[in-house]
């Protein structure tokens, strides 16, 4: 059938998306799918000779139309927030879960699939073919195909219950965040901001109806700014103690919610058959188990533990030379500024100089230009337009040109094409800036997986952030580390969109979560490097690149206090696999506490208390799994990237030849492979570990 929302067959009619119409467009699809499962459960029953076309590849097309019309849902939850929308999603959040719950728990189709998948005739199949029937069988058997009736329907309750509970965390996080502001009327409070933070205090005060003063809101782009250059310690703490109370206070409170979602997880596991929720989500990554991530994190807090506490003392000692002794303590709100103090004082480098030559446009055109060289890509944009339907006016009157639809004004569309063969690859969005409507951070997500096999479609997907808008008389220009996640975010589109797998499920960035981040972080080395630095890196008013003196203090600083960085990650990592392996073993504990002491080699002890990230933590609790038990992944995708790098340093930054060997090995490949073999394929060894010591300045 049609996708519900489809202007062509690739790019969505987002207008059409009302949220009165979502309940029977999306009940439309999933009867479509529910009839398509049950032809393949039947199989067995009518004696029909089972092949790969009519079990796995028919699972597959069966599944494609409710994965993209739910898809698109899930996203506009995410983009443009509402009551209205909020309410069909969460009045469909039932059906759909119960239905994707209930497939591997249907006997009948598990009986069709196991008995094709077991049999002699995949020996005649492709590679391909043949993972996609390995990884299938393992997806049902992990999520209970193998299990007696009466613990199915206990596993239907718990991913019904899940998918509610996350989601009200979700909604929480978003709703907590937009409550909370703080006008200031006095300017002397104000000292040390850069004037861009304080030129967009004011706009976001007067957008409010406030008139000489200045708002501030805890989205990123308002709050990091506060924390890193604010002399005045009150303000810091006043955003501080707010951030920190995010999913901690009626009507937004997360704890509970925490609790349930920890202990559901460890009973859907046992259930299972698994320890642990930990044991049950590594069980098929790189790392093999969830004692192996533990002692992946554990060994590198070892590695930069002497290094941490030398950072902390020297910050301390820092902060108590520049002040009286009665306020010489340091605080949770002073890391920020008292590390940015000592950075412009023994370094003579602002992180705000870099600014001017960041505006989001050179920026995201040098980005393009990076990957076309690299990649042997050409990407195009594509006019768009936004359309906001009008009662009694028909749509064709407000869109005469007939061009794709976007969701919002701010949002890009983009055509990527292969360089060599004109080939369309895929279409992908970009929406960058921060709204009260749209859920914070960043990240990337695909829409729609096309066809590679004998026929060819376009990939669809996005990337979404909450950067540094423009203001009235300035273009958006953005932090360093703004621009780091623009081509972070960029890497795993490119995993989507170069994806050749002839089975969509083992595409792009549907790979070991362990693996995902490879493609990603290894494009944040290329906004380190002077040569493609130059390629975008200019300022909005003179077009000059960024002095030589500016980038030897940037490139001096880039390990400045690396080791309270990396600590930070270690500990949101060992938290995570902590509550995910033992916390849930002895659920009694209070989870506040239990943490404080499980991390106190982990953090630096502060005066006064700090509470654990647990109630506004998007990556652990916002969906059923997501990173849960997996916050690991990040720095061990690190170890990778670093590694994987060593390669572009020593054939050329911008060597056409070793990018379009990692395009061919990584991106192209999916999961096609295992991830060691793809890793392999473009280093020609396993990886190592010392290139990431190295990059981070912890060995010579």
């Amino acid at each position: 059938m049609d996708h519900p929302f489809l202007q062509t067959k690739q790019l969505p009619n987002w207008s059409a998306m009302l949220p009165e119409k979502i309940e029977a467009d999306i009940n439309k699809t999933l009867q479509s799918a529910k009839e398509a499962i049950d032809d393949i459960s039947q199989l067995s029953e009518r004696n029909t000779n089972l092949n790969y076309t009519n079990t796995f590849a028919a699972f597959e097309k069966a599944l494609e139309p409710l994965n993209t019309a739910w898809g698109f849902v899930n996203h506009l939850d995410s983009v443009n927030n509402s009551k209205e929308l909020r309410k069909a999603f969460n009045a469909m959040l039932p059906n759909v879960t119960q239905f994707y719950t209930d497939i591997p728990l249907n006997p009948d189709l598990w009986k069709a699939l196991k008995r094709f998948g077991q049999s002699e005739n995949v020996l005649q199949l492709s590679p391909t073919q043949k993972r996609h029937i390995e990884e299938t069988l393992a997806d049902f058997r992990e999520e209970g195909a193998d299990l007696p009736d009466s613990k199915k329907e206990q596993v239907r309750n718990i991913q019904k219950d899940l998918a509610e509970l996350t989601q009200r965390y979700s909604e929480n996080c978003l709703d907590a965040t937009n409550a909370w502001d703080h006008v200031v009327n006095d300017a002397s409070q104000l000292e040390g901001l850069p004037k861009s933070a304080l030129q967009a205090a004011k706009e976001s005060a007067e957008s409010k109806g406030h008139k000489n003063a200045w708002r501030f809101t805890l989205d990123a782009t308002s709050y990091i700014p506060v924390m890193s250059y604010a002399k005045n310690c009150t303000l810091r703490k006043t955003l501080w103690q707010a951030y920190q109370s995010i999913g901690r206070e009626a009507p937004y409170d997360n704890q509970d919610l925490v609790t349930q979602i920890l202990k559901l997880r460890h009973t859907y596991a046992q259930i299972i058959g698994k320890e642990s929720f930990a044991e049950y989500t590594t069980n098929r990554r790189m790392v093999k188990n969830g004692h192996s991530a533990s002692s992946f994190i554990e060994s590198m807090h070892k590695q930069i533990k002497s290094a941490f506490d030398k950072e902390c003392t020297l910050l301390k000692d820092y902060k108590a030379s520049k002040t009286d002794q009665a306020e010489s303590a340091l605080e949770p709100w002073d890391i920020g500024y008292w590390s940015e103090q000592h950075q412009k004082e023994y370094y003579q480098f602002d992180e705000e100089a870099l600014r001017p030559y960041f505006p989001i446009e050179k920026v995201i055109n040098g980005l393009f230009s990076i990957c076309e060289k690299l990649f042997h890509l050409s990407i195009e944009p594509i006019e768009a337009i936004h359309i906001v339907p009008k009662a009694g006016q028909e749509k064709e009157k407000l869109n005469p040109k007939q061009l794709p639809e976007v969701w919002h004004p701010d949002v890009k569309l983009y055509n990527l094409y292969d360089k060599q063969t004109h080939t369309l690859l895929g279409s992908f969005y970009a929406d960058w800036h921060p709204r009260e409507s749209k859920r914070s951070g960043a990240w990337m997500n695909y829409l729609r997986t096309g066809t590679r096999t004998e026929t060819h479609t376009p990939h669809l997907g996005l990337i979404c952030g909450n950067l540094t808008p423009p203001l009235k008389d300035t273009p958006s220009l953005l932090t360093h580390h703004e621009v780091e996640t623009i081509f972070h975010e960029f890497g795993h589109l490119l995993h989507h969109l170069c994806g050749t797998v002839e089975v969509p499920s083992l595409n792009g960035v549907n790979v070991a979560w362990d693996f995902v981040e490879l493609p990603s972080q290894i494009m944040e080395n290329w906004c380190w490097e002077r040569e493609s630095l130059d390629l975008f890196a200019r300022h909005y008013e003179t077009d000059e690149p960024i002095p030589q003196d500016l980038f030897e203090k940037m490139q001096a600083c880039k390990n400045h206090f690396k080791a309270m960085g990396t600590m930070r990650q270690l500990s949101l990592a060992k938290l995570d696999l902590d509550l995910h392996r033992d916390w849930v073993l002895d659920s009694s504990q209070v989870i506040d506490n239990y943490l404080k002491q499980r991390l106190k080699d982990y953090h630096f002890t502060f005066s006064t208390p700090t509470r654990p990230i647990i109630c506004n933590f998007g990556h652990l609790f916002s969906s059923t799994t997501g990173y849960a038990a997996g916050y690991y992944s990040y720095k061990w995708a690190e170890v990778l990237d670093a590694d994987a790098f060593t390669r572009f340093q020593k054939e050329g930054l911008l060597n056409p030849e070793t990018g379009l060997a990692f395009r061919n090995t990584i991106l192209a490949n999916g999961n096609s492979k295992d991830p060691y073999q793809l890793f392999q394929d473009f280093m020609g060894r396993k990886p190592k570990t010392d290139a990431l010591l190295k990059r981070d300045g912890i060995i010579a």
